[in-house]
């Protein structure tokens, strides 16, 4: 059976590739993988003053990583770091209900430049380090895709062999992981 996983795709950009690289792996992994892309387009930004109400975009956006088994980053690299969207997102998560605590985690990152979001990644990785957030994080299978606009074709599939492989190779670590967190 497969994974039920929420896809946080960390830019708002209607023709992202960090989108498009969610909905080839939907497709790609639809055995091992459920994979619901959860936007943060309607998540409103946070405030202290709200926190205890969440507005109905923050609200959803919450309900679905909480519902979700599994929680999937896909994050592109703005000024080398994450895009203020997804730390918005993120800032709702570590709030009243916790809703990555203990769920396991993967990160992927695709960018048309060579390092494939590799700062984002990382600086992302020390925000969701935070005591409140603490999901169970996939160790050692960065995934980081440059110059991702070469790798793939006009129906947005990975084209690349190689990348094609490592996919591959995280999505099956990913579910022993899984396993794994959910038999402890």
């Amino acid at each position: 059976m497969a994974i039920k996983v929420a896809a946080i795709i960390g830019s708002n950009r209607k023709e992202s590739y960090n989108l498009k690289l969610i909905e080839y792996m939907k497709k790609r992994y639809t055995e091992q993988l459920d994979i619901e892309v959860v936007s943060i387009n309607d998540v409103e930004m946070f405030s202290a003053d709200i926190e205890d109400n969440p507005p109905k975009g923050a609200m959803d956006f919450k309900t679905k990583v909480r519902n979700a088994e599994a929680v999937l980053f896909a994050v592109p690299e703005y000024n080398f770091s994450i895009p203020g969207v997804l730390k918005n997102a993120i800032d709702w998560m570590s709030r009243s209900g916790h809703d990555l605590k203990d769920k396991p985690t993967f990160i992927v990152g695709s960018s048309m430049g060579v390092l494939g979001s590799v700062r984002a990644q990382l600086h992302l990785r020390e925000i969701i380090s935070n005591p409140t957030l603490q999901p169970k994080l996939l160790p050692g299978n960065e995934v980081y895709i440059g110059s991702i606009h070469t790798k793939m074709n006009e129906q947005n599939e990975i084209t690349d062999q190689g990348t094609n492989d490592f996919l591959d190779s995280v999505v099956n670590n990913f579910v022993e992981f899984y396993n794994k967190v959910k038999s402890l």
